[in-house]
């Protein structure tokens, strides 16, 4: 359970920050490590050990900075656990195979994934979520071109990934999941012609 962290936490913080200095939120301003420090807030909130906080901050190093890290870089720095959590929560490293493959992929991982690796992609999913809906509600269905997949498919996999962790990690933030996956919905639904027309 989640306790005092110690310098072990400060070294995995200064780590992240310097290994996604430069990187952006998708078509934003907002650097990337906001993200990573939400998804940190809502791990511990949930819950989440020391290994389990560092896993969050490093939950996106292998797949967005594969470059400048390694999983045993963070093995050498943080411990096998943590590069194992972060191996599970990271996005197939196949980057030729197409988008839907590669998230049917994770959402049959997810399926046999343990607790504590659940706990850490749903903190990353939830705070994906909630941007999405925030932008949603903000500047409409422009927001979809952000993405590689569009809205139809992004929705299939925000559904899918609230009914996995619905059935495999029920609690208060996979409760807050599936109702933001159902606004983002909504408002995917919206007749947006009308609103901004």
């Amino acid at each position: 359970m989640a306790g005092m962290m110690s310098a072990r936490f400060d070294e995995a913080l200064a780590y992240a920050s310097a290994l996604h200095r430069g990187q952006l939120r998708k078509s934003t301003r907002i650097p990337y490590v906001s993200h990573l420090l939400s998804v940190c807030a809502l791990a511990l909130e949930a819950g989440a050990d020391e290994d389990q906080a560092i896993a969050a901050l490093l939950h996106d190093a292998l797949e967005d900075q594969g470059h400048r890290t390694s999983e045993s870089e963070i093995a050498r720095r943080f411990g096998e656990r943590v590069a194992r959590i972060v191996v599970a929560c990271s996005d197939s490293d196949d980057d030729w195979a197409p988008w839907h493959v590669r998230k049917e992929e994770y959402l049959a991982h997810l399926e046999s994934a343990d607790e504590e690796v659940l706990l850490v992609s749903r903190a990353d999913k939830l705070h994906n979520a909630r941007a999405i809906l925030i932008d949603l509600r903000e500047h409409g269905p422009a927001v979809w071109r952000r993405f590689h997949a569009g809205p139809k498919s992004q929705l299939w996999y925000y559904a899918s990934l609230a009914d996995v962790f619905s059935r495999r990690l029920p609690g208060q933030q996979t409760d807050e999941l599936v109702r933001t996956v159902q606004a983002i919905i909504a408002e995917t639904e919206r007749p947006w012609d009308e609103v901004v027309g």
